[in-house]
């Protein structure tokens, strides 16, 4: 049997004696793109039939926020005044863009246990197209999320007094910090062994959201455990945020908090750097 190329030029497929077809630089990135394309609009379209998955994605972060709002809310203090619910709302919109990468997770290892992953690796598809694709599909659900976790927080009183510019890069920081932790959720899926060793991770990743100041300045934790909280990036972003809405900041003084936007783009970006290989890696080494 005679092996079957991709040709950009054709239909899509090359055969031993076609002509030459556009160069293999630009014929790989066209097909990267329409691999990831197809990718992107399969996962949407499960999220299209199993609406299910929506509503409870979108049903925890907004009850956390309702709760801690308001249950909570009248027993906490803002450092230097300010009030309480201004400070929460940017760290839930934070935690609920980290908490993300576990949906990635449970997601990725539910295609590898039925199979799905080993099938594209069947297929004469980009290599990165899988966890691209992902990708993709996910940021534009976490958009969404976080549109309605935002229309939420309108609604029960909180504002973004930084000005429109100000909200908008501080959606992006949000949007920035759910992108990078995306691959940590490929990475993640293709790692563990089955659906239900991917939930277990809500156990690790619970306690490294809460170790941060999604819900208190790190400057009223023990020294060494605010000192850890300052470090995390989801307190980077939850800082640059509050400053970017315009909402109490509360920041320790210490160098990672004073320079909060910077961090917040730097720690994604190292995230990113790290991960995504790692998570295309993966996925051409699975066994067939």
């Amino acid at each position: 049997m005679t092996t079957l190329e991709r040709n950009p030029a054709t239909t899509g497929v090359r055969r031993p004696g076609d002509g030459p077809g556009p160069g293999p630089d630009r014929g790989h990135a066209c097909w990267a793109v329409v691999d990831c394309w197809n990718i992107t609009r399969r996962t949407l379209t499960h999220y299209q039939r199993q609406p299910a998955a929506i509503v409870w994605q979108l049903g925890f972060p907004i009850l956390s926020l309702l709760l801690y709002g308001y249950v909570f809310g009248s027993a906490m203090k803002v450092p230097g005044g300010g009030d309480y619910r201004e400070f929460l709302m940017p760290g839930m919109f934070a935690m609920t863009m980290a908490m993300g990468f576990l949906n990635t997770a449970v997601a990725v290892v539910t295609d590898a246990s039925k199979g799905v992953v080993d099938r594209f690796r069947s297929m004469p598809m980009a290599p990165s197209a899988f966890a691209s694709g992902r990708g993709a599909a996910d940021l534009v659900v976490s958009a969404a999320e976080l549109t309605i976790l935002a229309v939420t927080a309108l609604l029960i009183g909180w504002r973004a007094d930084g000005g429109p510019l100000g909200a908008l890069g501080a959606f992006g920081l949000l949007l920035l910090l759910r992108f990078s932790l995306i691959w940590v959720g490929v990475w993640l899926g293709l790692l563990v062994p089955t659906p239900e060793a991917a939930g277990g991770l809500y156990a690790v990743a619970f306690p490294l959201t809460m170790i941060s100041s999604t819900f208190v300045s790190p400057s009223l934790m023990p020294d060494w455990l605010g000192f850890v909280a300052a470090w995390n990036p989801i307190s980077s972003t939850a800082t640059a945020t509050r400053e970017l809405f315009g909402n109490p900041v509360a920041g320790g003084g210490t160098w990672v908090e004073e320079h909060a936007v910077l961090m917040a783009v730097v720690w994604p970006l190292v995230i990113t750097l790290v991960f995504l290989p790692l998570a295309v890696r993966r996925f051409q080494r699975l066994s067939r």
